[in-house]
């Protein structure tokens, strides 16, 4: 039975990634609050990432850091703190983890990290100028620790689109917005967290241990097409 540590499993995609993971996994999450599932192979941690001294695990086998942010404002509305903010809680954070866990993975079967960026650090939208900065500093720190970890450590990210999230909850608010969301892309739909879990899973399996370095776009084609 791996063990897997969730940073930020108590809501949305890290939590539907929890939930795929547990009854095959030791899972570890790590979060402000204490997810709702229970389960005998789940423990908890309470702990804000980028405050707090992280934990200590003798062995990890992977690593998947899923804190985020969808800060969307019209470039003079941010505020220079607007920027900080999202590349805290998207780069800082992670970084902060992986140099944390590093030994940890060091000693784990098939080691791997798993970030998260978004459709944004690709397709030039209005108003993602702070997220996009900083999902394309994930993307950087991927590609980067892929090739400096290798072959030990396996580092990937997914990019979702608009995903069925409280984090997404303004954008899919009423009929109206979702209609609009879904006519955007070529599949006409968005997706669902477990969508986004069930990539995740197969990214930290043995199936995926020659995948490293790697940004997949789970984007419902709104990156990839143009019909």
């Amino acid at each position: 039975m791996n063990k897997v540590l969730v940073i930020g499993g108590s809501k949305g995609i890290g939590n539907a990634i929890i939930k795929s993971l547990v009854e095959e996994n030791s899972v570890i999450n790590i979060s402000r609050t204490k997810p709702l599932l229970s389960h005998p192979n789940l423990t908890h941690v309470t702990c804000d990432v980028l405050i707090d001294d992280l934990p200590d695990f003798e062995t990890i086998d992977s690593l998947i850091y899923c804190p985020g942010s969808i800060n969307l404002k019209p470039i003079s509305r941010l505020k220079l703190n607007d920027f900080r903010d999202d590349f805290e809680i998207n780069v800082i954070g992670a970084v902060k983890a992986i140099q944390h866990y590093l030994p940890s993975l060091k000693t784990g079967n098939n080691p791997s990290v798993l970030l998260f960026s978004s459709v944004a650090a690709k397709l030039g939208m209005p108003f993602h100028a702070s997220i996009a900065a900083a999902k394309s500093a994930v993307e950087g720190v991927a590609k980067s620790l892929g090739a400096e970890l290798a072959p030990l450590i396996r580092v990937n990210a997914i990019a979702p689109t608009v995903t069925n999230t409280d984090l997404a909850s303004k954008l899919l608010r009423n009929e109206r917005m979702i209609e609009n969301i879904k006519e955007r892309h070529p599949l006409k739909k968005y997706l669902d967290p477990k969508e986004v879990a069930d990539l995740a899973t197969f990214l930290i399996s043995n199936k995926a241990s020659s995948i490293s370095g790697q940004i997949f776009e789970l984007d419902c084609g709104i990156v990839s097409f143009k019909i």
